[in-house]
């Protein structure tokens, strides 16, 4: 088959090629997942696309038949007089009104499987998760224009560096300091929006080893473009070492380093800290990170309790910070309430007194009613 462009002339063979540089250059990291929860996005792309092109490609070739069957001097024949096909009118209405159902239960089902809140009930297909290995917790920062990684448990921090053990669930805590921002490394999960003075959740694992590459997906000023960050899948021995060497690094992140750090930058290289200041991301969270301002949620609480939203004793954390949510804790560390329900009354509902016969006096709306004795008292 040759393809012809009248009037392109000569300049016409360089379209073709110019189409395949195009295509070479497309992001494929989202068809080639190195993580389960990605891998199961991808699947949904995948059935989603096939149950949509049910459709589709039927209309598709029926365009091409009918045109072709009803052409002038065709065989088809044309009947003026028709009107209506109960069995036509079944066929094109019930066939994607069944394709839609289908994508609604698939929609509805992911949603809930997929929720990035929602810890992993598997590590892969073939491997199950073991609830004994608790997850690695990694908190993420959006600054302008890099990437903060703090690994709370091991004490390190990584600028534009991310490393995960493969098979092992990590749970994200997430948000950014000044604008909002997207999490997202195509070959672990979804995207994630990272927003100043919150906090979001992913959970994923890594599956393969290998180096990746993450970047936000939301546009945040100049920086944006190298807003890229690496992503190292190893084993858990490599891990463990990584973590040693991290340690030995001389910069730590304190509070004066960070806020060096949170001022506007771009392309900045990958950077370790040995140590990092106990509680700095909640105080990023907070957006009290500056010496002498006040945290939001001790804003909140005084003011909670200015207005009797908060109860003067009871229901506080200890050293005085607010009880953490519900919604960023594991199933098993939410403990049941006590039950406040209110005793049912033993009663019927309503007044039990007597009714006055006043209630039925329609006098008031109906002065006929009243003259002729009908109702009334």
């Amino acid at each position: 088959m040759r393809l012809s462009f009248p009037g392109l002339g000569r300049h016409a063979r360089v379209i073709p090629i110019a189409l395949l540089v195009l295509l070479s250059g497309c992001e494929r990291a989202v068809l080639d997942p190195a993580g389960d929860i990605a891998l199961q996005q991808r699947n949904l792309i995948y059935i989603s696309t096939g149950l949509m092109l049910l459709i589709i490609v039927p209309v598709m070739i029926l365009i091409v038949v009918f045109a072709w069957r009803y052409r002038k001097g065709g065989d088809g024949t044309y009947d003026k007089q028709f009107h209506h096909s109960t069995s036509l009118e079944l066929v094109i209405w019930s066939a994607p009104l069944l394709i839609i159902i289908a994508l609604g239960a698939l929609t509805w089902s992911s949603t809930h499987l997929l929720d990035p809140f929602r810890p992993l009930d598997r590590i892969s297909a073939e491997k199950p998760i073991d609830r004994n290995v608790a997850p690695l917790r990694v908190q993420v920062v959006a600054l302008d224009w890099k990437w903060l990684f703090i690994y709370p448990e091991q004490g390190v921090a990584t600028v534009n560096e991310l490393v995960l053990p493969v098979d092992r669930q990590v749970r994200f805590d997430i948000t950014s300091t000044n604008m909002m921002n997207t999490f997202y490394a195509p070959t672990l999960a979804g995207m994630i929006y990272a927003m100043p003075g919150m906090q979001s959740t992913l959970h994923a694992v890594l599956n393969k080893q290998g180096e990746y590459e993450g970047f936000s997906a939301n546009y945040s000023g100049a920086g944006f473009s190298d807003m890229r960050f690496k992503l190292r899948g190893v084993d858990q021995a490599g891990f463990d070492r990584w973590i040693s060497e991290t340690k030995g690094s001389t910069k730590t992140l304190q509070t004066p380093q960070y806020l060096a750090l949170e001022k506007p930058s771009e392309k900045v290289p990958v950077a370790h800290y040995g140590s990092v200041e106990a509680g700095i991301f909640n105080r990023i969270v907070n957006r009290c990170i500056t010496p002498g301002t006040t945290c939001m949620s001790a804003t909140m609480k005084h003011d909670g309790k200015q207005h009797g939203l908060v109860p003067p004793r009871g229901g506080e954390h200890q050293h005085g910070a607010p009880p953490e949510g519900a919604v960023f804790k594991e199933p098993e560390d939410i403990a049941p309430g006590t039950n406040v329900t209110k005793p049912r009354d033993p009663k019927p509902p309503g007044n039990q007194a007597p009714a006055s016969p006043k209630n039925r006096d329609m006098s008031a709306i109906s002065p006929a009613l009243a003259r002729d004795g009908s109702i009334g008292a």
